[in-house]
């Protein structure tokens, strides 16, 4: 991590421990940091989940947000989490493989958290990140948030050859398969990518794109999407462990509690598609057949790069987190 975010953050701890007051000695508060916009749906929901956590851990565990990417940029949210500069973070997979490249791995589940913390998923996933990273995988936030191929130029087969698309890790080895020529750029800056015509489009999920007005400037989503958004809390793990047997039986109470909504992202899914078409973009669609291969060789060349990445995580995690059947992927 920079030297100057490290500071900055050290500033921002500091006068929260000064404006906190003397606290009561059993009660502990978590710094928690997103890699989300705080205008976002992420953090809004988030933010409502940490009000009822507040109120209801009075005496025994709170948790004190310090901010988005203003107060630390989202690439390096997951080394403040590793090395202990913020105790908890609302973060994806794809912001910190600098990190922890196997966790970028979760966006390829095609089953409910819920059922991963059944299967031993859930705990495979957390032995990684234990491990790797000096984390806790403490909850999915997030889920049924398919990711989408946007684009300004419109095609009627699966080829972006001559295009420039904005990428994360997410779909980067995808879309190269595509042939497109890839961009990496922070959120912040697709906007006025796309204005300038420095890409001709970006991958994303289904939801979000109005809360950093990409709407404006985008005219196609390419259907059907594939992958699912993965939007996590992730804990630093020597934080997790000297929690005290309540305040780490309130978390997980909590966290259970959070996972439990998370069919709004069903909802939200449909209410953003028709938003989508009310602001003008388009529905591009491929004949069934396109569309499945389309589909399928996401999941394989993710498959595929996950193997060559990580051969033992990557073949545990498909067990796992993935159905047997390509056919049967939501």
């Amino acid at each position: 991590m920079k030297f100057p975010i490290v500071k900055a953050v050290a500033a921002i701890l500091a006068c929260a421990a000064m404006s906190a007051g003397p606290a009561q000695a059993q009660e502990r508060t978590l710094r928690l940091i997103s890699g989300f916009p705080e205008n976002g749906i992420y953090v809004q929901h988030l933010q409502a989940w940490i009000k009822k956590f507040n109120e209801e851990g009075k005496g025994v565990l709170q948790i004190n947000f310090l901010g988005g990417p203003k107060t630390m940029p989202p690439f390096e949210v997951g080394n403040a989490v590793k090395t202990g500069v913020v105790d908890v973070a609302l973060n994806t997979g794809a912001f910190y493989t600098n990190v922890l490249p196997e966790a970028d791995f979760l966006k390829l589940s095609d089953i409910p958290v819920a059922e991963q913390r059944k299967n031993g998923g859930f705990e495979a996933i957390n032995k990684v990140w234990n491990e790797k990273a000096n984390m806790q995988y403490l909850a999915r936030m997030v889920e049924h948030q398919p990711f989408h191929l946007y684009i300004n130029k419109k095609i009627d087969k699966p080829d972006l050859t001559g295009m420039k698309i904005r990428i994360t890790p997410v779909y980067r080895e995808f879309f190269q398969a595509l042939n497109a020529n890839v961009i990496t750029t922070p959120p912040g800056e697709v906007y006025t990518a796309l204005e300038r015509g420095v890409v001709d489009g970006y991958g994303w999920p289904i939801g979000g794109i109005f809360d950093l007005n990409w709407q404006e400037k985008t005219k196609f989503r390419v259907d059907p999407g594939f992958y699912d958004a993965e939007v996590s809390l992730i804990m630093n793990l020597p934080a997790y462990k000297k929690l005290t047997p309540p305040q780490l039986a309130y978390l997980n109470k909590q966290l259970l509690a959070l996972e439990a909504q998370n069919g709004f992202w069903d909802r939200y899914a449909e209410e953003e598609t028709v938003r989508q078409a009310k602001a003008g973009i388009q529905t591009i669609k491929f004949d069934d057949a396109t569309a499945r291969r389309y589909r399928d060789m996401a999941y394989d060349v993710g498959w595929a790069t996950a193997a060559k990445q990580s051969p033992e995580v990557a073949a545990r995690f498909k067990s796992l987190l993935s159905r047997p059947a390509a056919g049967s992927r939501p």
